[in-house]
């Protein structure tokens, strides 16, 4: 008999059958027999259709020899292929086609999507087939495409913000930091060649590994038709990319450290603060009560804004979590009154210390926070094409069922939900301080006196 079920069940694997997500209404899923999951969500409040394909590849999948080469790659989706082999043909598509086009490169997704009239649902359908299938990649597309890519890096190191992100991410991840990266490595970037790029392809780009979405005015069953006729033949690989390719586990920090950094570009100090938080695949009840915290803070009224903004010690107190499978960071970005820098971290780490409290917030602000999360998952449902991306980031860094009932829960969390969350994740555990300031201010403030471990 137990042989008989495990018979059972691997065939029901090989024919691509899972169990049904639970899903928002108007919202519909299939699983090809390659293994390829479709989502379509009818929207009719405007004549336009949106298509995306996401993968579950990104900087979590890098070492130092690819890291940013799954950036590079999305740039070149946007290049030649078996249909349209030079990019002036692809260009040309989709002004034929009418189509709003981009992509973007995370930590745990790549995504791809196009906006067109709905008419031209197969039509795009059938662009976005040879895009992610048969893509071409020619030494001069890569030669021109490769300053593109390491310009964003360029203008992302020109700020100081970004220079105190980056160098705080190396603290916080360690030798891992790759993983965290998702724009690269100036040599990585600089050097890759098209033998690289299908190094990337061959890993990932699997139907197995992949999510279609298609969003607006269509209708489901005709929709899964057009996606199965283009896509259904598309070949699986014979592997599970994360266990031929398994992804380490990012070792936690075991002491606080804070630095200080000097840049010419720094007209006010910036300070960064960071821990390592919860993520959806060991605590994703955390993860919603990180949340609603952080919108508690967010909130005028609260302790955190007052004690900070309110006295003038800093103009913003921002702090925030990502969701993520792969260890989620919690950070707060602070801008210090520069002459009340000692004032201003020790108020941060007052305040910090204090969190977990019982008094730190009010029910009126907890039952305020809810509302403030249910209102903006509201207004995120009112741009159809907007959807889709949505609901591949929940399906690459968590779930189709955490997406569909994250508002719900979102209402469920209690102080309980939230004091563990700190308890877990903030209090008396080690995090990474940085400052980034102008070395002629550093010079008479004398920062690393005043930016320290105190209390």
């Amino acid at each position: 008999m137990k042989k008989l079920i495990c018979a059972l069940a691997l065939a029901f694997l090989s024919a691509g059958i899972s169990a049904q997500p639970r899903l928002p209404e108007h919202y519909y899923w299939e699983k090809l027999p390659n293994g390829l999951e479709i989502v379509v969500i009818e929207n009719d409040k405007v004549p336009l259709a949106t298509i995306e394909i996401a993968v579950r590849n990104g900087a979590f999948t890098e070492d130092s020899n690819y890291n940013g080469l799954s950036h590079l790659f999305e740039h070149m989706f946007f290049k030649a292929n078996q249909d349209y082999p030079d990019q002036e043909k692809f260009l040309k598509r989709t002004q034929e086609l009418g189509a709003i086009w981009n992509g973007t490169t995370g930590d745990e997704r790549v995504n791809y999507y196009f906006t067109f009239d709905r008419d031209s649902l197969n039509a795009g359908l059938k662009f976005m087939n040879a895009a992610i299938r048969f893509p071409i990649y020619r030494s001069e597309d890569m030669k021109k495409e490769r300053p593109v890519v390491d310009g964003e890096f360029q203008r992302m190191e020109s700020d100081p913000g970004s220079q105190l992100y980056l160098a705080c991410q190396r603290k916080l991840w360690g030798s891992l930091v790759t993983r965290k990266n998702a724009i690269g490595i100036h040599e990585v970037i600089n050097t890759a060649t098209p033998e690289k790029m299908m190094v990337i392809k061959n890993k990932y780009y699997y139907p197995n590994n992949s999510i279609l979405l298609i969003c607006g005015d269509v209708k489901h069953e005709d929709a899964f038709a057009k996606a199965k006729a283009i896509f259904g033949n598309w070949a699986p690989s014979d592997f599970d990319p994360f266990a031929k390719y398994p992804i380490p586990e990012f070792l936690p920090l075991v002491s606080t450290e804070y630095f200080v950094m000097e840049s010419t570009l720094a007209q006010t100090p910036i300070a960064m603060y960071m821990w390592q938080g919860p993520d959806t695949r060991n605590d994703s009840a955390s993860t919603v009560a990180a949340d609603v915290f952080f919108t508690i803070l967010g909130m005028n009224s609260s302790k955190w804004q007052q004690a900070l903004v309110d006295k003038g010690l800093t103009p913003f107190a921002a702090a925030q979590y990502h969701t993520e499978k792969y260890v989620g960071p919690v950070n707060v970005y602070i801008m210090p009154n520069p002459a009340r820098l000692k004032a201003c971290n020790d108020e941060v780490i007052n305040q910090i210390k204090q969190w977990g409290n019982d008094d730190y917030y009010t029910d009126e602000q907890l039952k305020d926070a809810k509302e403030i999360l249910r209102r903006d998952a509201i207004r995120q449902r009112e741009k159809p094409s907007a959807l889709a991306s949505y609901v591949t980031y929940n399906w690459c860094s968590t779930s189709l069922d955490y997406m569909t009932d994250y508002e719900k829960n979102c209402q469920k969390i209690t102080r309980e939900d939230i004091k563990r969350f700190i308890s877990r994740y903030i209090t008396g555990k080690p995090y990474v301080a940085g400052m980034v300031i102008n070395p002629a201010m550093n010079k008479k403030l004398n920062a690393s006196e005043n930016f320290k471990p105190g209390l």
